[in-house]
């Protein structure tokens, strides 16, 4: 049985789906598939079964179709999950069916970006189930795969959690480097904030990092949209929750994990940014299988139902 995991992840920006697909086959058959050309006659056809050969949590069901599509506009693919949902282990995720050369060199790039991005969803989702019943929400960081972040945060929101800003260039964010150099140049943080906020405007969201209690207030004083408590414990992050009071929004990082993470998101906090949610994910095991050659004509149906409406 599936379930879907109640977000709407969205989509995948167009133009970084393209890129990512296109890096990927070059670097995968920068001169054809040498193996499949050699052996397989051109005309034969092939139908293969995307399954899972253990639990998780669906992210990347249409990247997999587009890999296809990308190798050979005629390959169908037909997705029996939706991304988001729960699937278990044995289920049938999707079913390929077109030139059995295409479906053999798309199978790589394409096992491995819905197998890397599962995994992360499946992770996401297990930091999201921890936080149950809190105020807090589950936020990624830009500790991501280069190339691959448009993929991999797209993931995070198909495991129910959020996004943090894309890149460097979406908002402020002092962290403690910054506030190093600022500290050699004897600039006081406050002063550097409402300086910035003078030259971006109130559209530019301004967040800064810190480390210590006794840095809250200055930095909540001179106007932060967000305030995040570096590293601080749980009794810290309560205190600084307190002292906050309201006037911008908490954010809790540093030594979160599985097993941390519920007694930092009860101390009150809005968001708890997670680094392993993509830095550390495991792919997850799906396999592409050949179950039928040269004889199926269109996409036969899986050997378990897919997923009903409204179940994944």
């Amino acid at each position: 049985m599936t379930t879907t995991v109640p977000v709407d992840p969205g989509t995948i920006p167009p133009h970084a789906l393209r890129r990512v697909i296109e890096t990927a086959l070059e670097e995968d058959a920068p001169w054809g598939d040498v193996t499949s050309e050699a052996l397989i006659p051109a005309d034969a056809t092939a139908t293969a079964i995307l399954a899972a050969r253990e639990s998780g949590v669906f992210a990347g069901g249409t990247v997999f179709a587009a890999v296809m599509v990308a190798v050979d506009p005629s390959v169908e693919t037909v997705l029996h999950v939706r991304d988001g949902a729960r699937f278990a282990a044995g289920d049938v995720l999707a079913t390929v069916h077109g030139s059995a050369r295409s479906v053999l060199r798309a199978e790589r790039v394409a096992l491995n970006l819905a197998q890397r991005m599962s995994g992360i969803a499946t992770v996401t989702a297990r930091y999201v189930a921890a936080v149950e019943g809190t105020r807090a929400r589950i936020a990624d960081t830009r500790k991501t795969t280069p190339g691959l972040r448009a993929l991999e945060r797209y993931a995070v929101r198909c495991g129910g959690g959020h996004n943090h800003r894309t890149s460097l260039s979406d908002a402020v964010l002092a962290k403690d480097n910054h506030l190093a150099v600022l500290a050699a140049r004897g600039v006081p943080i406050g002063d550097a904030i409402t300086a910035a906020r003078e030259r971006l405007g109130h559209t530019v969201h301004v967040e800064v990092e810190v480390d210590r209690l006794d840095q809250v207030e200055p930095v909540v004083a001179a106007g932060v949209d967000t305030i995040m408590l570096d590293n601080f414990t749980p009794e810290q992050l309560v205190a600084g929750v307190a002292a906050v009071a309201g006037r911008a929004v908490v954010e809790a990082s540093g030594g979160v994990s599985l097993e941390t993470v519920a007694a930092i998101a009860a101390t009150g906090v809005d968001v708890v940014s997670v680094g392993a949610l993509t830095h550390s994910a495991r792919a997850l095991d799906l396999g592409l299988d050949i179950a039928v050659s040269d004889g199926a004509v269109g996409v036969p149906s899986p050997s378990v139902s897919p997923a009903a409406p409204g179940r994944g």
